[in-house]
């Protein structure tokens, strides 16, 4: 991200540092993963699972409110893009999932 400053004060939690691998950079234009990471932030999971999502955000939820990893699905022209925020908040990287 070229100007990670610009984030919203609306974020549901931190994201550490932001980074991105080889791969996502090549799937995606910054305008597009800086669109996908406001979306993360907001609690807008993209194409996750409805289980996953609930896990998230549900009131029984764990990854929010006891710090486990946050994980965001948006499609690319190729496949998918995770966004995953780590469970100690100190970084969200965008990777593809051959990448994890």
């Amino acid at each position: 991200m070229k100007n990670p400053t610009a984030i919203p004060d609306t974020a549901k939690f931190p994201l550490g540092r932001i980074v991105s691998t080889p791969g996502a950079l090549d799937a995606c234009t910054p305008e597009y993963l800086r669109e996908c990471l406001l979306c993360h932030i907001q609690g807008d999971w993209g194409v996750v699972s409805a289980d996953d999502a609930a896990e998230t955000t549900s009131p029984s939820g764990r990854a929010l409110a006891f710090s486990r990893p946050i994980r965001s699905i948006r499609p690319t022209r190729t496949g998918n893009l995770w966004i995953i925020t780590e469970a100690d908040r100190s970084a969200t990287t965008f990777l593809l999932p051959s990448e994890y």
